[in-house]
């Protein structure tokens, strides 16, 4: 067990960081105890450190005996604060379950368990994980970045929201746990560093398709003529069946009076699903992996297969794929590109 003051609780000096993170190895699961617990006067409890010297020294020096008695009375209810704040985050189990993949400029999401073997119900744990050294004062107020668990009996799971600035591999910060349960004399705290890291991956930015496909007229397609630019629009004409959906007529050539057609709708960008970086139009590297996870993304709520040729690939070499799990795999990729 520690006393430290708490103007050491936050940014510190990479010396005593690191004698913080000696005490307690990077690990997705720890345990707080005797090592990795310290305790001392919260901000209210150093008023309270302030009587006990003003009444010992009154009762001293007048030979008061009930100022004595109130003093001593006083450094009871400390020595019980003391103890029962120190044993009130003691012995408290934490497991890292999982860290989400995100875009940049966006939280990833920690998701906690937290499990108390105690039969009493600890009370009042904040959880919080430290921000980043690049984070404004203005911009941490309006992140909520921790949360205050009122009462853990058992097992719990929580999830915390760890702020992203760049592209590339997020290291986890440390994570802070305090309480000044019961009394809010004493504050007892501590630090957790999870092993695990996750990926950022760009942010998505978008770009223009018609730029990079051909396009055409929808009004003045002739029937069975081929399309090929978006969702919204239609590969052939075919003459109109009675019974099939009045959705997916072709109203405007019926209001020209060229009778009623069906239409049939192609493949978004095509018969050739392939997201290259070389045809990106960004300026710069970051921007076209920017512009490729927009288009992994959109392709991906499309349903369309696809592939992604990354700087220094060939077509030949790139996996094609569609789906959920494959629109992961090149955002991650992504994020991994040099």
């Amino acid at each position: 067990m520690s006393l430290l003051p708490k103007a050491l609780t936050g940014p510190t000096t990479s010396a005593i960081g690191r004698w913080f993170a000696s005490r307690a190895p990077k690990n997705d699961r720890a345990t707080l105890n005797l090592r990795n617990v310290y305790i001392f006067f919260s901000r209210e409890g150093m008023l309270f450190a302030v009587l006990l010297v003003i009444t010992f020294i009154a009762g001293i020096n007048y030979g008061n005996n009930l100022v004595l008695g109130l003093c001593f009375y006083l450094v009871s209810v400390w020595l019980i604060s003391f103890h029962v704040t120190f044993a009130h985050i003691s012995g408290l189990q934490v497991r890292l379950l999982e860290v989400t993949m995100t875009e940049a400029g966006t939280p990833a999401w920690v998701t906690l368990q937290l499990n108390s073997e105690s039969r009493q119900p600890r009370r009042q744990l904040w959880f919080e994980f430290e921000p980043s050294v690049d984070q404004t004062d203005e911009t941490n107020k309006k992140e909520q970045r921790s949360v205050l668990v009122t009462k853990l009996q058992g097992e719990q799971i929580i999830r915390l929201p760890v702020q992203t600035r760049h592209r590339g591999l997020l290291e986890l910060p440390r994570l802070t746990i305090k309480t000044v349960y019961p009394l809010g004399i004493m504050r007892a705290w501590s630090y957790v560093y999870f092993a695990r890291k996750s990926w950022v991956y760009p942010k998505p930015e978008a770009f223009d398709w018609q730029a990079q496909y051909s396009a055409a007229s929808v009004e003045d397609l002739p029937v069975g003529g081929q399309y090929k630019q978006g969702q919204d629009d239609f590969e052939r004409l075919d003459s109109y069946i009675e019974g099939e959906s009045l959705a997916r007529v072709s109203w405007g050539h019926v209001a020209r009076g060229q009778g009623m057609f069906t239409k049939h709708f192609a493949d978004p960008v095509g018969h050739e699903q392939t997201l290259d970086y070389a045809d990106m139009p960004g300026a710069h590297h970051e921007q076209k992996l920017a512009q490729l996870a927009h288009g992994a993304l959109m392709l991906g709520q499309l349903s369309v297969p696809f592939k992604m040729r990354l700087p220094n690939e060939t077509t030949t070499n790139a996996e094609m794929g569609e789906g959920d799990a494959f629109v992961q795999a090149c955002l991650l990729r992504l994020a991994k590109a040099p």
